[in-house]
């Protein structure tokens, strides 16, 4: 089969399981993640291998305008109404599950790179899922909204940590260098580079884009200058996630009516993420799920954990209520794109022990988004945020 019907049969199936999502109610992410397995090389065969090996190309495509959306919620307006509770608890709830996952996964045997790049992925949440219940259930109230701003810049730190761990990552394993202070040094420069980029890219789309007038050619602009941003951090091996987020961030404070940009890019984006979703299902390697069974399950059971204790502690210091303290934890389960994404591209970086990554989280992801909606229904309704068991 030949790339353009494969991709063909991706968009059309797509657009059937998205369907069907619909009527039994289940995330179309799931369904997209299902479909993938499915029609995957390793089930039924219909996307070809030339397709697979594209994947890191097209995630990156994915992350960059994923990254780029995420950039809007770093707006100084936005951070002046979330307040000091979602900043506390958002931070907390990342760094907890990062902590947890790279303790146990570091007491389970795996090496020290490879259980920061699961620590990183870990702190990354789905907002789709988290959104599409309070949408289902009309959920109002205090509790909704700090969860809808935690879930607003939980990414961002995801994001962040992630190019921390895999810039530390990258230079352990591949550099093989003893000395911290040469893995912490070399990490940090490629971050502060990463940022300085963006801020430029970021800088010259402000000063250059009064000259466009029209919807067509601001679409060619945004999509244009996000994959300039994206292509230079990857011909200089910076992080395509941090240089994207903080070009949409400079955007957002600089331009007044920066909404424009965010609202031309959904005209398109779409099929690109439906793209990435059933690439991502089409990876899993089903023959490598039982020997990666046990470090799925302590992945799935730490993460929770983590997210949990970091969110009471986050609570707690920024004096939120009971019921932010006990239930936003478990409302932050679901975990989808982002980390599929990061595990994508750590896949490409470590060839040795990537597609275990991968493997783990794609599986995982998949049981997140079975049962996270789920919790976060129970969240809002013993939060009294919604009436319907």
């Amino acid at each position: 089969m030949n790339v353009i019907l494969g991709i063909s049969l991706i968009l059309l199936f797509g657009v059937l399981s998205g369907k069907i999502a619909e009527k039994i109610k289940t995330p179309a992410i799931t369904a997209y993640l299902v479909l993938g397995i499915l029609i995957g090389p390793y089930v039924a065969g219909f996307v070809p291998l030339s397709i697979i090996k594209a994947s890191g190309i097209i995630s990156n495509f994915a992350l960059s305008f994923i990254a780029f959306s995420i950039g809007q919620s770093f707006s100084f307006q936005v951070f002046r109404q979330i307040g000091k509770q979602v900043l506390w608890i958002s931070v907390l709830a990342a760094f907890g599950a990062w902590l947890f996952v790279v303790i146990g996964m570091l007491m389970i045997g795996l090496p020290l790179y490879v259980a920061l790049i699961f620590g990183a992925i870990g702190t990354a949440t789905a907002p789709a899922a988290l959104i599409m219940v309070i949408r289902q259930y009309k959920a109002k109230g205090k509790f909704t909204d700090i969860l809808m701003g935690v879930v607003a810049i939980d990414d961002a730190w995801g994001l962040i940590m992630f190019s921390v761990c895999l810039a530390v990552a990258r230079k352990i394993h591949f550099n093989q260098i003893t000395s911290i202070a040469q893995v912490i040094i070399g990490s940090l420069l490629e971050i502060g580079l990463s940022l300085v980029m963006g801020g430029i890219i970021g800088w010259m789309f402000c000063t250059f884009v009064y000259h466009i007038r029209n919807q067509r050619d601001l679409l060619l602009y945004t999509i244009g200058t996000i994959f300039f941003t994206a292509g230079l951090a990857l011909h200089f091996h910076l992080s395509v996630l941090l240089s994207c987020m903080i070009l949409s961030t400079v955007i957002v404070n600089m331009h007044k009516e920066s909404f424009r940009f965010f609202e031309v890019l959904q005209t398109v984006d779409w099929p690109i993420y439906l793209i990435f979703f059933v690439l991502a299902g089409a990876n899993l390697e089903i023959e490598m799920l039982r020997h990666v069974g046990f470090i799925g399950v302590v992945y799935l059971v730490v993460r929770v954990f983590g997210k949990c204790m970091g969110t009471y502690f986050g609570a707690t210091l920024s004096h939120a209520g009971r019921d932010v303290r006990r239930y936003m934890g478990i409302a932050q389960m679901p975990q989808a794109g982002i980390a599929l994404g990061m595990a994508l591209i750590s896949k490409s970086v470590f060839p040795e022990l990537g597609g275990m990554i991968f493997t783990a989280i794609a599986a995982t992801t998949i049981v997140y988004e079975i049962i996270g909606p789920f919790f976060v229904k129970i969240a809002l309704y013993k939060t009294n945020q919604i009436q319907t068991r």
